[in-house]
């Protein structure tokens, strides 16, 4: 019984996952962007938790307490301070695909993730039910995350779309991988994104990816065409 209530919990969380990539391929204001990572990164430590509740593996609740350090509050309280100093408030400019188009194309990749699932781990699907819902709604949220990378233009708002990406990694291995490995993978990615932040910040949050890239030429931070001959 306890183990079917904590079932449901694990699968209804999924799904308010799944909603908060939905809001991030659609978001247009920074500050909301930024407040949907947060809860998306709140859910994931509530995650752990319940399947720390069902397994008992004490690395789930390491998990759960990184993510809630790192992701709910350190990288949104980093950007909400920096977000004060800058013009941008909302980006409205998009790549290939505008939101309508990216939600019709995520719903396309979830799909196709859970029929190549399906096949590929047959077997597993019917044993662990769950957790194969958890793997697919992982790799689904890594490519949700890649589309906002692709569709977006400026430079803080494609960073979103990484973060979002490595939660889809964290949720992929909290179900189907390696406990230990997935928490130094984790704590690794974190301080990556940390640095890109930090760059991001201090030469152009309100750039997009090629004027962010003149700014890196201006600082002498990335080599010049002329550098290069």
């Amino acid at each position: 019984m306890i183990s079917e209530i904590f079932s449901d919990v694990v699968r209804i969380i999924l799904v308010f996952i799944l909603i908060t990539a939905a809001l991030t391929i659609s978001t247009r204001t920074l500050s909301a962007l930024v407040r949907v990572y947060s809860i998306q990164s709140f859910l994931i430590a509530i995650l752990a938790c319940v399947l720390w509740g069902m397994l008992q593996e004490d690395t789930l609740l390491l998990i759960a307490a990184i993510t809630f350090a790192v992701k709910v509050i350190l990288i949104p309280s980093f950007i909400g301070k920096i977000q004060k100093r800058i013009n941008i408030r909302r980006d409205l400019e998009f790549n290939y695909l505008k939101p309508a188009g990216s939600i019709v194309v995520s719903l396309g990749l979830m799909l196709m993730v859970y029929v190549v699932f399906s096949r590929v781990l047959g077997n597993f699907a019917v044993v662990n039910p769950l957790f194969f819902l958890g793997a697919v709604v992982g790799v689904s949220l890594m490519l949700m995350g890649m589309l906002v990378t692709f569709s977006r233009k400026k430079t803080i708002t494609k960073v979103m779309g990484y973060l979002s990406m490595e939660n889809g990694v964290l949720i992929f291995g909290c179900f189907a991988t390696e406990l230990p490995l997935i928490v130094e993978v984790m704590i690794l990615i974190d301080l990556i994104i940390l640095v890109i932040l930090t760059t991001i910040l201090t030469v152009g949050i309100d750039s997009s990816l090629d004027e962010y890239q003149e700014r890196l030429i201006q600082y002498h931070l990335w080599p010049s065409e002329e550098a290069k001959e």
